[in-house]
Parts: structure tokens; C-alpha cells; sequence
């Protein structure tokens, strides 16, 4: 259940991949929070539906998130609609399905590289200077940027290979980024879900059936995939005043799959 609160007040935030999944879960939580939301997705009859359903607090706007052009305009699209932007929550991504890992195809590979890896060096290289150039809020904070990264990356599947490497990369940048932006006051912070109630959940077990979903559940020890809310409450606390002393932090939503 998504409640209403101000923990993300007068806060301007862009959501990648919104249009469903995570990120809807994600935007929701941020309207119902306060925010302003930019859903930013391929699909823009998608982001439309979700920004619609959000209501004045939220817009939307058409984004490959593996294009530089844009990913420019995506964050000029925030600043003219809402005026500044405060939060750049990194979730669009895509996976394949299981196989051995040499026979993935070189095409596939390299779209799975470009949205889950290159879009977030693309966001970081347009976000980073914007919020560099802003004035200091609370404990000197000036931006903070989420990326959704995966438990794939912490604890690999078989038979998923390159997936879980790109989520590992996405993990290290995040850390990285966070050691390197601190001392500007930026923060930058990663969730890892769990496989989740979203429409990548077929493409991660090959196949939708009772067996292959109850061969999953049994990984994870709360018995129950990631929900779309249970995104957006952990993304909200992290993104809020409430976390200013927490960057680099790459937190599991797993129901204790990783321990």
C-alpha cells in the first residue's frame, strides 16, 4: 500500500523506464511523497498512462535512455517543465533470457551493454554538471542519483551471464560515483531487487509457469517477488532528507535472497 506524505516535498525527480514496473512503482511513491516526477520512457503511450494516472504532479516525455540526444533533452524537459531537478532515479534496463553464456548474440549483448550500462554514464554526464552548479540544501546536499541495479549482480544466476555482469558494473559505478561526487554534496545510491512482479519477470525465468515461478520463490526466504511498491518506499527513503549521511549504500530488496 502506497501512503501520502511530504518526505519528498517540493523535490523534482526524473524516473527512467516509468512507464511500468519498478519504475512505476518508483514515480507513484514520488507523487504520493510530494514530488514532481518526470516519467521518461521509450514507450511514451506508457509514461503517458502513468503520468496521466499521477495527475498535474507528473509529465511525461518520450526517452531512449542509450541515446545521448535523448538523454540531453530528458533533462531539459525536467528543468522546463518543473523548473530544477533534484533526483535522477537510473531504473530503465532489460535483460535476456536464460542460455549458455556463448550463445548470446552479439547484437543482444550489446543492447543489454547500452541501455543497463551506457544510458547511466549518459544521465551521469548530463546530471552531474547540472547538479554540481546548484546551491547546497540540506547538509550541503545538491542532488542524489538511484540506480536500480539487481541482486543479479551481488548473487549471479546461471544461465544468466551477462546480465548479471551488467548489473555488477552497475553496482561498482554507483560506488564509484558516490566516492568520487561526495565531496560536492551529491549522493549517489543503488537498489538491488529481487526478481519482481514486472514485465521482465518472464524474460529473467525463460517461461511464466507455476513451476518456474515456485523454482524462484524458493530462492528467496520472505516467499514473495519484489513489488513495484516495495521499490518505490525503499527508493523514496533513500532519495529523502532522511538519507543524507548514506551514498554508495547498494541496498538489497530481497526478502532475503542474498543472505
Amino acid at each position: 500500500m502506497i501512503t501520502s506524505g511530504t518526505r519528498l516535498k517540493n523535490k523534482v525527480a526524473i524516473v527512467t523506464g516509468g512507464g511500468s514496473g519498478f519504475g512505476e512503482g518508483i514515480a507513484r511513491k514520488f507523487v504520493a511523497e510530494g514530488a514532481q516526477v518526470l516519467v521518461a520512457d521509450r514507450d511514451l503511450e506508457a509514461g503517458l498512462r502513468v503520468a496521466v494516472a499521477l495527475g498535474p504532479a507528473a509529465r511525461a516525455v518520450r526517452a531512449d535512455v542509450s541515446d545521448a540526444t535523448d538523454v540531453r533533452l530528458m533533462m531539459e524537459a525536467a528543468e522546463q517543465h518543473f523548473g530544477r531537478l533534484d533526483i535522477l532515479v537510473n531504473n530503465a534496463g532489460i535483460g535476456h533470457k536464460p542460455q549458455p553464456l556463448e550463445d548470446l548474440a552479439e547484437d543482444q549483448f550489446d543492447r543489454i551493454a547500452a541501455v543497463n550500462m551506457r544510458a547511466i554514464y549518459l544521465a551521469m554526464r548530463e546530471v552531474v554538471p547540472r547538479f554540481k552548479a546548484r546551491a547546497a540544501g540540506v547538509h550541503g546536499q545538491r542532488g542524489v542519483v538511484l540506480n536500480i541495479a539487481s541482486t543479479a549482480g551481488v548473487s549471479p544466476r546461471p544461465r544468466l551471464a551477462w546480465y548479471n555482469a551488467s548489473k555488477g558494473w552497475v553496482i561498482t559505478a554507483t560506488r564509484a560515483c558516490a566516492v568520487e561526487l561526495a565531496p560536492f554534496g551529491i549522493r549517489v545510491v543503488a537498489l538491488n531487487p529481487v526478481a519482481g512482479e514486472t514485465p521482465l519477470l518472464a524474460t529473467f525465468m525463460g517461461e511464466d509457469t507455476p513451476e518456474m515461478r515456485a523454482k524462484f520463490l524458493s530462492t528467496i526466504p520472505i516467499g514473495r517477488f519484489s513489488l513495484p511498491e516495495d521499490l518505490g518506499n525503499a527508493a523514496c527513503f533513500l532519495c529523502s532528507d532522511e538519507a543524507t549521511m548514506i551514498t554508495g549504500v547498494c541496498m538489497e530488496v530481497d526478502g532475503g535472497r542474498c543472505i
